[in-house]
């Protein structure tokens, strides 16, 4: 199949693309930018106007509840690649797991897959898994998503292990003791609405021991959804000492803070959790430097858990589907411009992952998103593929609408 994109305007953050042009695509990879190839002739033509073509997001959290469902709402919203944390059921800890998801996500067809191996057998933070079969399986790291590695002398024999075949550790940095009990921020508004509360303490003291054992072992490690200043001025320092670490940033901690949790409002339970106005603004300064990426952190949650009182309701909220607006959202209240915000959600995944997706470069893979950035729409129950109806922006208006997502030059959604 080949097939022209024409009169869009085509940012590649990547390789700092930002005009007007024709996109060609042939044989599922980008074989032009601007003039026709030598004996192009297209088999379908996509008329962009009004529209952004851009390489397709790469989400770098996003769990598949209901696999048909969460692909089908990735490509509604531009995403045609998503990471996913190895806290199914069961955990991602043994190869045939990881197969079997990837050879599903392979026949649905939609968005591509890629699985975090569990680093622990069972995610119980105890014994190795094994990674060597998990990653011949398909995963391109291994993590223990939420579940925490109690024992630093379980996790420093893990990185040891890890760096000696270079796989990639991504883990979320909270410590048990000082977070098993919390729900919301250690601030004001927890005291003032009687919850339990997370210390920045649990993130820092987490961060300060994995950047100690990176400094031991070598081990490369991606520190995901951060939620704090002095965490990211821990991560800075870190990367400004030449250590092998990376981190993300969930959207919704770019936009909200403590305050949007109101009166007990069950949508807006993340872990971490939302934190105060000064986190959220260095998380926002973060991303707009590009230090960071941003994810989704796509977590579909049923209405029966969302609908009990604040302490019990699961955390999370659906993602995928919004992370286009939302990084849109943030962009604009940041004065972050489109290609750099693009960026955060294309090239910047992509190169945490080492691939070398996320652009539109002659000889990539043809995984485009098309949007109009203009078009507004409402977030509705209805409005969302997701089986995940859950999210702190129900009823808002969201600007920036996916018209076709394309993935290894096959159209999945629109057009």
């Amino acid at each position: 199949m080949q097939i022209e994109i024409k009169n869009g305007r085509v940012i590649d953050p990547k390789n700092g693309v930002d005009r007007s042009a024709s996109l060609f695509i042939a044989d599922g990879k980008v074989v032009g930018l601007g003039g026709t190839p030598a004996g192009f002739v297209a088999d379908q033509t996509i008329d962009a106007a009004g529209c952004v073509v851009c390489p397709g997001l790469i989400d770098l959290g996003a769990r598949l509840n209901s696999i048909e469902a969460e692909l089908a709402a990735a490509v509604a919203g531009g995403v045609t690649t998503v990471v996913v944390p190895p806290d199914a059921d069961p955990p991602l800890d043994e190869p045939e797991l990881a197969d079997r998801l990837v050879h599903r996500g392979t026949e649905i067809g939609k968005a591509r897959v890629l699985p975090l191996g569990a680093l622990t057998l069972g995610l119980k933070g105890e014994r190795l898994a094994e990674l060597a079969g998990l990653k011949k399986a398909g995963c391109v790291a291994f993590s223990q998503a939420n579940a925490p590695v109690i024992d630093t002398e379980a996790l420093l024999r893990a990185m040891e292990y890890a760096a000696t075949f270079d796989f990639a550790v991504w883990l979320q940095p909270q410590d048990y003791w000082l977070a098993r009990n919390g729900i919301a921020h250690e601030g004001e508004v927890a005291s003032r609405l009687g919850l339990a509360g997370i210390p920045v303490a649990a993130e820092t003291i987490a961060i300060a021991t994995i950047v100690q054992l990176v400094r031991d072992t070598g081990c490369r490690v991606h520190l995901t959804r951060l939620s704090s200043a002095a965490g990211v001025a821990l991560v800075a320092q870190a990367k400004a000492e030449g250590l092998p670490v990376s981190f993300d940033i969930g959207v919704h901690h770019l936009l909200l803070t403590e305050n949007d949790i109101g009166f007990f409002n069950p949508h807006a339970r993340f872990s971490p959790p939302l934190r105060a106005q000064n986190d959220r603004q260095a998380l926002s300064a973060a991303a707009a430097s590009g230090l960071a990426a941003i994810c989704s952190d796509h977590t579909p949650v049923g209405a029966d858990d969302k609908l009990l009182p604040f302490g019990e309701a699961k955390p999370g909220a659906t993602g995928l589907e919004v992370l286009l607006p939302l990084t849109l959202k943030w962009a604009e209240a940041a004065g972050v411009d489109l290609p750099q915000a693009l960026a955060r959600i294309t090239a910047a995944p992509a190169q945490v992952l080492g691939l070398a997706a996320g652009q539109l470069a002659v000889g990539a893979p043809a995984d485009v998103c098309i949007f109009d950035p203009e078009a507004t729409w409402q977030l509705t129950p209805e409005a969302l593929k997701s089986r995940g109806k859950n999210s702190p922006w129900l009823g808002y208006p969201m600007t920036g609408k996916v018209k076709a997502t394309l993935v290894g030059g096959r159209v999945v959604f629109g057009a």
